[in-house]
């Protein structure tokens, strides 16, 4: 054996940068669908001949197809086959356990992860903070109006179901409860510019509540993330400053989802349905 030979585990420079650029072209063919190499070496400030023999690669292995008529690229579904194998082991609550617990101890509040059920909240995991141990939500069913988690959910979707649920029952819970349809239409809409929802004291008096959508890879939201606290303790005053937190940590689950890109408003298939 040749003795200045690298061992066969130990990747050159150039080879990690090869892995580097044949992951940021699936990035940006996942991005832009159809791409053509000029555009695609433009993007990455890299010469085409380059892209070529990476896409060339790629190609070979079912990551990216070829349209035989514009020679553009786009994502494979050798993609596909990796993508059902990861999916069918993901569990959203062990995805976003770390982002609980780490919100949870920045915030020093209780924090849930929450999903869209029968028109209904359900909390599906907790981590509480180290204060006064509060309420255990997990497992517990709430109305969409009254929570901050539910009107994330409504925020995000088809008009035509939150025209159906709008139309009523909605429950006056507390005082506080909102059941004007066209406040909580407003609300909808803040949420959606925002980035997050908010419940004070609309589900139980004295409990506040800030949440923020979790997408997954299609950009839908599958899942909330959610700070609550006593009101004497979780001031309304600081509503913007824990709704910047709750978005970091939905927007990192959101990625460990495989979600990539700026989040749709609407979208043009009701979610809600899938429940």
């Amino acid at each position: 054996m040749n003795g200045t030979s690298a061992p066969r585990d130990a990747p050159t420079g150039a080879a990690v940068q090869s892995v580097d650029r044949a992951l940021s072209i699936m990035e940006i063919l996942a991005r832009d669908g159809w791409s053509g190499v000029t555009e695609v070496a433009r993007e990455l400030d890299i010469h085409k001949s380059t892209v070529f023999r990476l896409v060339a690669t790629l190609e070979r292995r079912g990551f990216v197809e070829q349209h035989l008529e514009t020679q553009k690229y786009r994502l494979g579904f050798a993609l596909v086959r990796l993508a059902t194998e990861v999916r069918a082991e993901i569990d959203i609550r062990q995805l976003a356990r770390s982002v609980c617990e780490r919100l949870s101890e920045v915030t020093g509040e209780t924090v849930n992860l929450a999903v869209l059920e029968d028109l209904e909240v359900v909390n599906i995991d907790q981590v509480m903070s180290n204060s006064v141990v509060s309420v255990n939500w997990i497992g517990r069913r709430s109305r969409l109006h009254a929570t901050s988690t539910g009107k994330v959910f409504l925020a995000h979707a088809a008009e035509s179901l939150v025209d159906t649920y709008l139309k009523g029952p909605l429950d006056r819970l507390t005082t506080h409860t909102i059941t004007d349809p066209e406040r909580l239409r407003e609300e909808f809409a803040d949420i959606r510019t925002v980035g997050y929802g908010v419940a004070l004291q609309e589900l139980e008096i004295g409990l506040h509540a800030v949440a923020a959508p979790v997408y997954d890879q299609s950009g839908q939201a599958v899942a909330a993330l959610c700070v609550s606290g006593p009101s004497y303790r979780l001031l309304a005053e600081q509503v913007d400053d824990v709704g910047a937190l709750v978005m970091d940590g939905a927007a990192e689950v959101s990625r460990r989802l495989g979600h990539m890109g700026v989040a749709p408003g609407r979208p043009p298939e009701d979610p809600l349905e899938r429940a």
